[in-house]
């Protein structure tokens, strides 16, 4: 558990949605988009192992967390897309892994899915 003043928690979701609307605005431009490219495996070391596709995936999918987080509130956004493009880093990184996950399925059916509410 946190205490905070309200003062300083305005001025941490001001500060988040001012860096959210900042990037996002980069994007939209050639040198902004190429710039923050290159800004990731400074912030984010284990990019290198997504190829370019991935790489723009997940920079659009960061961005678009951290605008719900500021925005929205939904903090947990942010968490999901680092963990789950973290995930993707770690098996292009393992070639095993990586031809494990690309192995075809063989036509196996595993029933259906339910999903939790």
């Amino acid at each position: 558990m946190v205490l905070t003043t309200a003062v300083h928690a305005e001025r941490t979701e001001e500060n988040l949605t001012t860096a959210s609307r900042l990037f996002l605005a980069l994007m939209k431009h050639d040198d902004g988009a190429r710039s923050l490219l290159l800004a990731l495996p400074e912030v984010f070391p284990w990019v290198r192992h997504l190829d370019d596709e991935e790489m723009h995936a997940f920079t659009v999918e960061l961005l678009e967390a951290l605008s719900d987080a500021a925005e929205l509130g939904a903090r947990e956004a942010v968490h999901r897309a680092l963990v789950s493009w973290r995930a993707t880093a770690r098996i292009n990184a393992d070639p095993a892994q990586l031809k494990e996950a690309l192995r075809p399925l063989d036509g196996d059916d595993l029933g259906p899915v339910e999903v939790g509410g």
